[in-house]
């Protein structure tokens, strides 16, 4: 195989961006066939990045035999479904995260990737791929900080995205599982895999009440503690006036990593009678474009050397249980253990 023929679901702003970069960024990959209900959508993005084959129904897609992978950016809660349709047509398969919406479809996603061992899984934590978060991996894997002691991290979304966002509210599964689960999934990979043990979460709707009508809040954050007694403090808000905003830190023993602070889109200053300023990311396909090509890049290199990638289906399921045990303590306000 010299080349890796991919078909994708889903033509959103997230599925567009994976498109484009299949079809023109992502070496030994190609582009072979696009999916979606929009049909305009479908054609006009077929043409735009000469795409040879369109589908309204991903089964069909699924068993035209000029693919060998599928990249699924669907929405959240159809991911087991089209997972498995995916792998019962010989598919290697990329999903977008979350895993699912309910632990109980991760599990379920686990049982049919567990089926297929002779096929590559992906799930898009494209985080792990970024170039500063790979650098503090591999400092934290050599002990330069010593023992963790402290993971803290923030992600913002901008205010200007907040009205795509409050349409997605109702079946994003909430804030813990659509935003946290990134920060959370970064946890589970810095401390070797561990699970959490104790953790709380808080939140409100400080400036968007709405988000009361699904249980949930504008801006949230949540305190895990590892079974090791490892910390980390979490927060995600949704309407950041500064624009997408993603730091980390990791505090250890012997040191400390600090990732991102306020990401700016460029190294221009603007000196006026407002000081100086430094333009931000103004959303999150901006401040992941290059993660996202090299998550792709990975998936594709897995398939062609015929390996597995670091990024597992149980790490989808650990990152949703985490995130829905959060909701949990959130909606209750109680303190909860990991698992009852």
């Amino acid at each position: 195989m010299k080349e890796v023929r991919i078909g994708l679901i889903g033509l959103g702003r997230l599925g567009y961006e994976h498109a484009e970069n299949i079809a023109k960024r992502v070496p030994k990959a190609k582009l072979q066939a696009i999916c979606d209900v929009d049909q305009q959508r479908l054609e006009e993005t077929a043409q735009e990045l000469g795409v040879e084959y369109t589908f309204s129904d991903y089964e069909e897609m699924c068993r035209c035999s000029e693919l060998d992978a599928i990249c699924i950016v669907s929405p959240s809660a159809l991911h087991t479904e089209h997972i498995r349709i995916a792998m019962e047509n010989g598919k290697h398969v990329f999903c977008e995260k979350p895993l699912d919406t309910t632990v109980a479809k991760c599990k379920e996603a686990e049982a049919v990737v567990a089926a297929y061992p002779e096929r590559i899984f992906m799930l898009g934590f494209m985080r792990r791929y970024d170039r500063s978060y790979r650098l503090a991996k591999e400092k934290i894997d050599r002990g330069d900080i010593g023992r963790i002691v402290m993971i803290r991290a923030y992600t913002q979304d901008p205010i200007s995205t907040i009205e795509s966002t409050l349409k997605f509210a109702p079946h994003s599964g909430g804030q813990f599982l659509d935003m946290c689960v990134h920060d959370i999934d970064l946890c589970n990979w810095f401390t070797g895999g561990q699970k959490p043990k104790n953790l709380w979460a808080i939140g409100g709707c400080f400036a968007y009440p709405e988000y009361r009508e699904w249980n949930d809040g504008d801006n949230v954050s949540c305190l895990l503690q590892y079974e090791d007694e490892t910390m980390a403090f979490l927060f995600a808000g949704r309407a950041a006036a500064h624009g997408c905003n993603v730091e980390t830190e990791i505090i250890g023993t012997k040191g400390t990593l600090r990732i991102g602070a306020v990401g700016t889109d460029s190294m221009l200053e603007v000196l006026s009678d407002h000081g100086v300023c430094r333009e931000c990311y103004p959303d999150f396909m901006y401040r992941w474009h290059d993660a996202y090509i090299a998550e792709m890049e990975e998936f594709v290199n897995c398939i062609l050397d015929n390996r597995q990638p670091e990024v597992t289906v149980f790490d989808g399921t650990m990152a949703s249980e985490t995130a829905y045990r959060c909701k949990e303590s959130f909606e209750t306000k109680k303190m909860l253990p990991f698992r009852d």
